[in-house]
């Protein structure tokens, strides 16, 4: 039984190559695209922060401490911080991409404020250089106008706080760097958006359509094999998105290839899935590139590859988590970025092949595997 269905998914991924072989303009695309937005991404985008997660590692326990937190806490710029046990909890938890700053307050906080030197650490994610900047410059303005347990504006005014700043994962705060990390995933959705969404559609409008229905096949064997071709169209391209940014931008996946592809498969799939499924709901080409267009549009938008998801509003947040691309890019930025490996995008990974096979079972109920 599996042999059957893998030769007949292969049956139909061979035809469906033939055609994408005889497409000049498709692959005239698939080369000049990734050129073109590779280039592109160069240029800086900007956002200002809100709802930033962040982290105290409170070694002092002083008063001092607690007010400057309670500062920091009142810029209107962060979540309600959360306490880590330590250094290396802080450090796992911006490995995560849980907390995006982590301030650390050291044993001899107060001391220090009386002797006029106080200092304290603040920890960046650097994976996002523009949010980790302005955070940066944000609890800076605080340290510098720090005035613990100052009563009276007569009182002599305590010296500013020595911040000291360490960015990880982007020392440099290169802008490049964040928006290459997620390049491969905005030019997989466009190309597999567009591969799938136009096929079944056209075929109904060339009358080819009940060749396919009249072969021996289902309608699982039909979608696979018409997205077998497209998928090993969309990993090379990732392949050569991601090794063109090394090349020209120096830009290197710190992480393992291996993973890349390995995370790069069920969202290059769902994506394909999301094609067929509109062209199995379009009744004309025309409709069926509207709808194309309707999803890559808030698929840029709302999956944080352009602007980081956690700064946009809970509605934003919601209707960006059920699109592929919002999941790919984390386990993209976590496997370039940050060096992540298979537990780093476990959960993403796990949330791509569920919504393919939610795809899979919406096409089966649309499609009809046989002529009416």
């Amino acid at each position: 039984m599996t042999r059957r269905f893998w030769s007949n998914v292969l049956a139909v991924a061979y035809r469906e190559g033939l055609i994408v072989r005889h497409d000049p303009a498709y692959l005239g695309a698939v080369l000049i695209q990734p050129v073109m937005m590779l280039f592109l991404f160069g240029a800086a985008l900007s956002n200002k922060p809100a709802h930033v997660p962040w982290g105290v590692v409170d070694r002092s326990r002083t008063t001092a401490a607690r007010r400057l937190v309670a500062d920091v806490q009142a810029t209107g710029y962060f979540l309600p911080p959360r306490a880590v046990a330590g250094y290396g909890d802080g450090r796992a938890r911006l490995r995560e991409g849980t907390l995006t700053a982590l301030l650390v307050i050291p044993h001899d906080f107060a001391r220090d404020v009386e002797r006029g030197h106080p200092r304290v650490q603040l920890l960046l994610n650097g994976s996002d250089p523009l949010t980790s900047a302005r955070i940066g410059a944000y609890v800076g303005q605080v340290a510098a106008s720090f005035v613990p347990g100052r009563t009276s504006v007569h009182a002599p005014r305590a010296p500013a706080i020595d911040v000291r700043q360490t960015f990880r994962f982007n020392p440099t705060l290169s802008d490049s760097r964040y928006f290459l990390a997620g390049l491969a995933g905005m030019l997989l959705t466009n190309l597999c958006f567009s591969a799938t969404s136009g096929g079944i559609v056209s075929e109904r409008e060339n009358g080819t359509f009940e060749q396919t229905l009249s072969l021996p096949v289902s309608t699982i064997e039909i979608v696979l094999g018409k997205c077998l071709p497209h998928a090993v169209v969309a990993l090379t391209l990732m392949f050569l998105a991601t090794f063109a940014a090394g090349l020209l931008f120096g830009f290197w996946p710190r992480g393992s290839w291996i993973m890349l592809f390995v995370a790069t498969v069920p969202f290059v799939l769902a994506s394909l899935s999301i094609g067929v499924l509109v062209s199995v709901l379009a009744h004309n080409s025309a409709q069926s590139v509207f709808i194309t267009v309707f999803f890559i549009m808030p698929s840029f938008v709302l999956s944080g590859v352009m602007l980081p998801y956690q700064l946009m509003p809970m509605a934003a947040q919601i209707a960006g988590g059920v699109l592929p691309l919002r999941w790919y890019q984390i386990a993209m930025r976590r496997i370039i970025t940050r060096g992540g490996g298979v537990l780093d995008v476990m959960v993403p990974m796990l949330v791509l092949w569920t919504l393919f096979g939610l795809l899979l079972l919406a096409i089966r109920w649309r499609l009809k595997p046989r002529l009416a």
